[in-house]
């Protein structure tokens, strides 16, 4: 029970708007909130009325508050959200979005700007457009600009070592400006069309791809004016299969289907004319006791606490302080925003579309979550726990002949995967091949840092292996003084049949079955598993084949290294250059040049 004196607080406060934080005895954040008059709601917790358990609870883990004044209620709504995106507060219903919104970015600080998808802040140099619903929305757009204007695609280092053009200019997808293909000026000039593009103004598009064909017609390049022609009037049908008729320039459906203690949230965006992709969300946090109306306004706060609103929103139902929202949302989009919840026509078909999708949407991820949860009770069951796990967590080891070995740890509980717990080891200092010691080091390194920041610890460990790999992890636990953590290994069945595989738990081994509920969710536990392996090990790959082995010699830069590989034509003839001829160039010292000779004879 807190010591904290919430009614003394509280009677030291303003009357006036702002936010309020709520931090437990560790400082960290319970609750975010805002007021219209501080004293009023901050007091209100205190008093004797039954808020619900959820809120119970909170308060009695309450032992500080903090208090931020702000000018009106609108601006107290604003921050309220921005802190709830920072701090994602227990107590809080949470959009529990893990990742950052997409965007197109034009990278402006090359003469031949690349294009492509990005993800984070938006600090770098560089034009961005969005942010998109969804991933697949960017990548629609992307091949649209791609097969349009054929800006590039590759890494400024393929960029500036290739000699000849790739496949994508072989497919019609890139103008090959690495090669010297097209000029500077025509290349700012596509890159300017796809910006406007981007932006919906398809008109401007069509006349300079109309341009550009007609120069090619004059140039008795007719293949080429043929192609032109062809993205011409592909780009108008996609214009008049897309166009909003009834001007919703910028729009954004929201509808809300509440069920079972659980919400779906489906958004539907409309920009510049055109649907540009749909995104459930599964607000979560929710105690069961909160209005829609109340669970609608949290969401609109943290859905635009990081974007900009459109200039009209249509919503399934009348959000909480829905004038409010209107003040606010106008406040961050510095114009007019509409709020409407009554609609006719067109609009009411949105919304009735986006209300079946959401209530779909929340069906599925209550039979996924029933199913889970019988699967774990099974479980427990089976293997003889105490209770079903609350926290399951599940390894395997991705590699190629030992190579790039990586590690990867899945989190499962009652509502199924918690991916935003999910994380990947790179295992380092072992005999290539050496499952064992890939194992060993994982789980040490997974949970000695659990022990020592005294994190929760999962109540099943699950290994991807048999009796060996089983033992290997018992070891490693007892060594932490972890063993009390029960420990089942999943070795393949026969044909390594799926269904058919053998729990081992120290001594004992249970077959359950292709038809067992636990069987099935086990067999769900490891496939994510070994695909997130997978994806590691592949990344790893990708970025070791991508990288040159001159990064890794002290004093080469990018500089340096471009520098060289274009005297001396590539990697290749690098090799076949001796230290004086190296050291003969500009900023290349004889005690450098002795370094890269050594380093390129090693590999």
């Amino acid at each position: 029970m807190s010591e904290f004196d919430g009614r003394a607080f509280a009677r030291s406060l303003s009357t006036g708007p702002g936010v309020y934080v709520m931090r437990d005895a560790e400082g960290k954040v319970l609750y975010v909130g805002k007021a219209r008059n501080l004293r009023r709601r901050v007091g209100s917790y205190f008093d004797r009325r039954d808020k619900g358990a959820r809120i119970n609870l909170m308060v009695r883990r309450i032992a500080a508050i903090e208090v931020s004044l702000t000018r009106t209620e609108a601006e107290a709504l604003l921050l309220e959200n921005e802190w709830i995106k920072a701090h994602k507060p227990r107590f809080n219903i949470n959009l529990r979005d893990d990742k950052s919104y997409p965007w197109i970015r034009i990278d402006t600080s090359h003469r031949y700007p690349r294009i492509g998808f990005y993800r984070g802040n938006r600090s770098a140099p560089g034009r961005y457009f969005g942010p998109y619903s969804s991933a697949g929305a960017v990548r629609e757009s992307l091949n649209q600009i791609y097969r349009l204007m054929g800006l590039r695609q590759c890494r400024d280092s393929v960029f500036e070592n290739r000699t000849r053009p790739c496949l994508q200019y072989q497919i019609n997808r890139c103008s090959a400006p690495c090669v010297g293909y097209i000029s500077e000026a025509d290349y700012a000039r596509d890159v300017e069309a796809a910006a406007q593009l981007l932006k919906g103004r398809n008109e401007e598009v069509i006349e300079h791809l109309t341009e550009r064909m007609q120069a090619a017609s004059a140039a008795l390049e007719f293949e080429k004016a043929a192609s032109l022609r062809d993205h011409i009037e592909s780009l108008q049908r996609v214009r008049s299969n897309q166009y909003v008729t009834d001007g919703a320039e910028e729009l954004d459906v929201i509808a809300l289907h509440c069920a079972s203690g659980r919400a779906a949230v489906q958004v539907v965006e409309f920009r510049h004319g055109r649907n540009v992709g749909a995104r459930t969300f599964f607000p979560g946090n929710l105690g069961g006791e909160e209005r829609s109306a109340e669970v609608f306004g949290a969401f609109l706060g943290q859905y635009y606490a990081d974007r900009r609103p459109p200039a009209e929103i249509l919503a399934s139902e009348e959000p909480e302080q829905a004038e409010l929202w209107k003040e606010a949302l106008s406040a961050r989009r510095e114009g007019p925003v509409s709020i409407r919840w009554r609609v006719r026509g067109q609009r009411a078909q949105w919304l009735a579309l986006a209300a079946t999708n959401a209530e779909d949407a929340l069906r599925r991820r209550l039979a996924e979550r029933d199913q889970v949860g019988r699967g774990l009770s099974e479980l427990a069951e089976l293997i003889d726990l105490p209770a079903p796990p609350e926290h399951l967590e599940c390894f395997d080891i991705s590699h190629i002949s030992g190579t790039e070995t990586v590690a990867s740890c899945v989190v499962f509980g009652p509502e199924g995967a918690m991916k935003k717990n999910y994380r990947h080891y790179n295992i380092e200092g072992i005999t290539p091949g050496d499952d064992y010691a890939a194992m060993d080091q994982v789980l040490r390194r997974r949970y000695r840092r659990l022990v020592e920041e005294q994190a929760s610890v999962p109540d099943l460990i699950v290994i991807d292996g048999g009796k060996g790999q089983a033992n290997r992890a018992r070891e490693v636990l007892a060594d932490l003084g972890l063993e009390a953590i029960p420990v089942m290994g999943v070795a393949k069945g026969p044909a390594r049949k799926a269904g058919y595989e053998t729990f081992v738990l120290g001594d004992r081994e249970v077959r359950p079955g292709p038809h067992h509920p636990a069987s099935h969710l086990i067999q769900q536990i490891r496939d994510e598993a070994h695909r997130f392996a997978i994806t590691g090990h592949r990344r790893r790959r990708q970025k070791r084949a991508q990288s040159s082995p001159l990064e890794q010699i002290p004093g080469i830069g990018p500089k340096r290294r471009q520098a060289l590989l274009k005297h001396f034509g590539g990697l290749k003839g690098l090799k076949k250059a001796g230290p004086d001829e190296l050291a003969r160039l500009p900023g290349i010292s004889q005690a450098l040049a002795d370094r890269i000779t050594e380093a390129l004879r090693k590999l």
